[in-house]
């Protein structure tokens, strides 16, 4: 064996599989639209301005390929989520390329290891390299922008014999990779979002786990504000109306559903972590008890005081009085 090829194996000896790992995904990615909902071929670019008009992306496809889609982003999650390992390990020089077998990232997004999944996996690496994001976003203004692809490059390296995929690399663009790099940059997704079979389903819990995370009151999101968030091609009725399935289902992972209505009586859902009362509960409690030892410390303190004082009054020390 080459010298070369122990020190790949050590690297990658070093990362234990993603199955062991908290999923990661990058927060100014998880809430706004950059991956087509749908599984169908997707040529017509995603458009998205903030309300406030500070972050604007635009999302265009190769016509070989189409745009990225959600399901895709699995392996941007696959990704990251080894990196920030890496991180939290330690490591002083964290890695653009990372190098895995398609059998192993396969197993790792809970996908088929059969044919048909190796052929899937090569078409969503085609997808993540060949569709062309620009945004203002991490630019100080907004008449400046960013372009770039989710990949710079991979290789998938086949047995001469069977022609069986084996050993693959992938390599992160920069801008990807600046972001997970970032302090505080990235959220902890549960590991059922890789069971989400919707597009849109996968698209709400994202945003839901951005926005709504772990506040005690959760988090109103009016319909049409989540329709241009998903960047869904459907019309906003269409959408509404699959969200309504969503919504009744409720069986997103961590996050309870309901629709409400807006301060402008517009149709709006309301997120909640499901144990956020529980949460509630405990921290207020914990504050009681934080509240009242505090309060026996001074109490404590108090008497002792008193004590040293009435102490030298006497003449006495401390323990004959």
């Amino acid at each position: 064996m080459s010298k070369r090829a122990i020190r790949q194996q050590e690297f990658d000896l070093f990362i234990p599989r993603l199955a062991s790992l908290p999923l990661k995904d990058q927060r100014e990615v998880m809430e706004r639209p950059f991956f087509s909902l749908s599984k169908r071929k997707r040529l017509q670019p995603i458009e998205y301005n903030s309300p406030d008009g500070d972050i604007w992306v635009h999302v265009s496809a190769n016509p070989a390929f189409g745009i990225a889609t959600i399901w895709d982003a699995d392996i941007l999650i696959w990704a990251t989520s080894r990196i920030n390992q890496m991180r939290e390990a330690g490591a002083n020089d964290l890695p653009r390329t990372l190098h895995t077998t398609s059998y192993d990232l396969l197993k790792a997004i809970r996908r088929d290891t059969g044919g048909k999944g190796y052929r899937e996996l090569q078409a969503a690496l085609q997808r993540l390299e060949a569709t062309t994001i620009q945004t203002s976003m991490r630019a100080p203004t907004r008449q400046k922008r960013a372009q770039f692809g989710w990949l710079d490059e991979w290789t998938m390296d086949v047995d001469a014999a069977t022609g069986a995929p084996r050993g693959l690399t992938i390599t992160l663009s920069n801008w990807v990779y600046e972001g997970l790099i970032r302090d505080r940059a990235l959220l902890t997704l549960h590991p059922d979002y890789f069971t989400l079979s919707g597009g849109v389903e996968r698209a709400i819990y994202r945003i839901a786990r951005k926005h709504a995370g772990d506040q005690a009151t959760g988090w109103t999101c009016r319909v049409s504000v989540l329709h241009e968030k998903t960047g869904s091609e459907s019309p906003l009725k269409q959408f509404a109306y699959l969200l309504k399935r969503i919504v009744t289902a409720n069986n997103l992972p961590e996050y309870d559903l309901s629709f409400v209505t807006a301060a402008d009586n517009s149709s709006a859902v309301h997120f909640i972590r499901r144990d956020a009362a529980e949460k509630a509960q405990i921290k207020a409690e914990l504050a009681a008890l934080n509240a009242q030892s505090t309060r026996r410390a001074k109490e404590d303190a108090r008497a002792l005081e008193v004590d040293l004082a009435f102490s030298r009054r006497r003449g006495l020390p401390m323990g004959e009085q």
